[in-house]
């Protein structure tokens, strides 16, 4: 990996990254540099371990490889700000959703660009990384950041970025929301809320580490717990009928998708 790395915000996300990296001590902290007017507490840790946080612009062409996490409505005052403080030749790796790799370029003057979608389980080294570069430098360079922290998936067109974003860079807090409405659902069937709170949690992470561990398809899980005419079948044909979770879900990966190509527009 060519370092030292420019972080430009060091956000929610940002700080997951940080703390993956941290933990899996993928680089040593003094490679770092971090630029975020509000530090979050894993920009103050990687701070307090030797990277340099928020130094002085002059210093920022250091950095060959530059790592942008901003939220996407604030690319463009990010690239106005920095643009002209960094490397010539510097690669770009953004996870602005939605925002293409030409207006990337473009506003970043010309330099190369690698798209990333990640997920905030890469602070416990679990994250999941959709990357895309037409260049197979930037897509190295994109590969060495996030591959320490969890799966990388390839896209073979960026068009592929806004449905990647929707299935996976959202897809967490998809999972989040089905637990709170399975919590919820336990406690009005009468369940105390805590005991509710508790089965609900338990269950759906033993159930994911099994899907990981185990390898087999998800739709053979379910049926090697859904006994013909038992409960759990009478659960599903709700769940899986006309207006349960597969029309719910394409109808909302399809709004995420709009959402996401609005933001780049």
């Amino acid at each position: 990996m060519v370092t030292p790395i420019l972080m430009l915000g060091a956000g929610r996300m940002g700080g997951a990254i940080l703390e993956g990296w941290a933990r899996a001590q993928a680089f040593a902290s003094a490679e770092l540099m971090i630029v975020d007017p509000h530090p979050s507490d894993a920009a103050l840790a990687a701070e307090r371990a030797g990277a340099r946080l928020n130094p002085p612009v002059a210093d920022l062409a250091a950095a060959p490889t530059v790592l942008l996490c901003v939220k996407p409505q604030l690319w463009l005052d990010a690239a106005a700000q920095y643009a002209a403080w960094l490397a010539a030749d510097a690669v770009i790796v953004s996870i602005a959703a939605g925002v293409t790799s030409a207006d990337l370029s473009r506003e970043f003057g010309g330099r190369v660009v690698a798209r990333v979608m990640p997920t905030t389980a890469a602070a416990i080294g679990q994250g999941t990384a959709s990357l895309y570069a037409d260049d197979p430098a930037a897509l190295a360079r994109a590969h060495a950041l996030f591959e320490p922290l969890g799966v990388v998936v390839d896209l073979t067109d960026e068009a592929q970025m806004h449905a990647a974003t929707a299935v996976s860079g959202s897809g967490p807090a998809y999972l989040y929301a089905f637990v709170e409405a399975l919590e919820a659902a336990g406690a009005a069937a009468g369940l105390p809320a805590k005991d509710a709170n508790r089965l609900a949690r338990s269950t759906i992470v033993g159930a994911a580490a099994l899907l990981a561990q185990s390898g087999a398809e998800p739709s053979d899980l379910r049926r090697q717990v859904t006994s013909p005419g038992g409960t759990t079948e009478a659960a599903l044909n709700v769940l899986l009928g006309e207006h349960g979770l597969p029309p719910l879900l394409r109808e909302a990966v399809a709004s995420a998708m709009r959402r996401s190509k609005e933001l780049g527009a």
